[in-house]
């Protein structure tokens, strides 16, 4: 098919970065269609590994990459990782940087990071990478996108209009301390001299590639259960990770996405505050953190571990309209002699739901209801699951209601089984 949309099924860090580096060696453009460098995809490719925040993935393989509207850009990070890349041996001539994406700008940051200390125990868990603000400002319509910088005059106007407000909020609010209008002007415009040559109508090359028949990627950041519309809200990012958003990230038509793969870990992680029904008790939680690296690509921070929930997965499924699902790090769980699997949840009026809580407080007080399956206690290094192994994919995918295609089974790029 022309165009797939690979999107997280559960709070993101599912392994979406391998799955597209390994369908991007058979696609001519990635375009990465929201989020921000508050994202990490991490990829093995013959013993090096690539921690990518800003660009998409597929540029490991040197193909057409795009980062679209519906991002937001820290031109800081985008350039470090340019020059990263480069001097890793990367090109990145085939980069593509929406003119209508927003900036990330240093007082989004600040704001993020004064906003969180002042919540205290009721802080949200974000990156403190300024991306929540920065979408607040796009929604407000006081914004500063990519194309500004290519004009110094309406940059300087832009950055001095903003400081104007922003620095009382950080000086009067949070009591932190304002920035300099001339240094802030200084220091973009010089990233402005870099910005402009990846500078590009994305929307128009994206069309024009789907248009000739060219194989498009679209990746997103972070995973359904953190879409700001549809998850698990207040914990949850600032833009939308569903599928449905490919289309209005990317600037294209929503009749032109035809398959949508979901990916989901054999178990799930997520990162921050909120609730998590089938988080794991005792000492399982961190021998699965040890044995998954679960720590944050972009921040370190440890990911919360639990047992695979089906009820959310079911819901990420209808939200997404996933056609097929890839199902990550299989490989972890091949200590386990038993397994289990969430499967319903019991809700706080006493009944049990297959369903996904239609409220915030039926889920932030339901319980995770287990099946226990049997584990296969055998690494996954064949060209075949084993007998048990390959019960768990056909037990998910039976409570689906869509096929599992592609399974994990290590870090490497190599290390994946294909079921179709």
């Amino acid at each position: 098919m022309p165009s797939t949309v690979v999107v997280g099924a559960q709070w993101g860090d599912e392994g979406k970065g391998k799955i597209v580096d390994l369908l991007a060696q058979e696609s001519d453009v990635v375009c990465r269609y929201q989020g921000g460098p508050n994202a990490g995809h991490t990829i093995i490719v013959d013993g090096e590994t690539f921690k990518i925040r800003q660009v998409p993935s597929g540029v490991i393989s040197g193909k057409t990459s795009v980062v679209a509207a519906g991002c937001v850009v820290d031109p800081q990070v985008f350039l470090e990782e340019i020059d990263e890349l480069e001097a890793r041996g990367i090109s990145t001539e085939d980069v593509h940087l929406s003119g209508n994406a927003h900036l990330i700008m240093p007082w989004h940051v600040a704001i993020d990071q004064a906003s969180e200390r002042r919540l205290g125990k009721l802080q949200i868990g974000t990156t403190r990478r300024g991306i929540g603000p920065a979408y607040a400002d796009k929604a407000s319509r006081i914004g500063i996108r990519v194309q500004d910088v290519l004009d110094p005059k309406i940059l300087r106007q832009k950055i001095e209009t903003a400081l104007a407000e922003k620095n009382v909020w950080l000086e009067r609010v949070y009591e932190v301390d304002g920035f300099e209008l001339e240094e802030v002007a200084s220091r973009y415009a010089g990233y402005a001299e870099r910005l402009a040559s990846f500078v590009s109508d994305t929307s128009l090359l994206v069309d024009r590639a789907l248009a000739a028949g060219r194989r498009v990627l679209f990746e997103s950041a972070q995973g359904t259960l953190l879409d700001l519309d549809h998850g698990t809200y207040p914990f949850v990012t600032s833009s939308n990770p569903v599928a449905a958003h490919a289309a209005t990230g990317s600037g294209i038509g929503p009749n032109r996405l035809d398959e949508i793969l979901g990916v989901a870990k054999a178990y799930v992680t997520r990162v921050g505050e909120g609730p998590f029904p089938s988080e794991i008790q005792g000492r399982d939680q961190e021998r699965v953190r040890e044995l998954g690296g679960e720590f944050g690509t972009v921040t370190g921070r440890v990911r919360r571990c639990g047992w695979l929930d089906l009820v959310a997965l079911r819901y990420a499924v209808r939200l997404n309209g996933i056609t097929s699902l890839a199902l990550t790090k299989m490989d972890v769980l091949s200590t386990f002699a038993a397994i289990p699997v969430c499967v319903r949840y019991t809700l706080p009026d006493g009944s049990d739901s297959v369903d996904f809580p239609a409220h915030q407080s039926d889920f932030h007080h339901c319980r995770a209801v287990f099946e226990t399956l049997s584990g296969w206690e055998r690494p996954l290094d064949g060209d075949e699951l084993p007998p048990a192994a390959r019960a768990y994919v056909e037990f998910v995918e039976r409570e689906i209601g869509v096929p599992v295609t592609l399974v994990g089974t290590g870090a490497s790029r190599e290390s994946v089984l294909s079921l179709a």
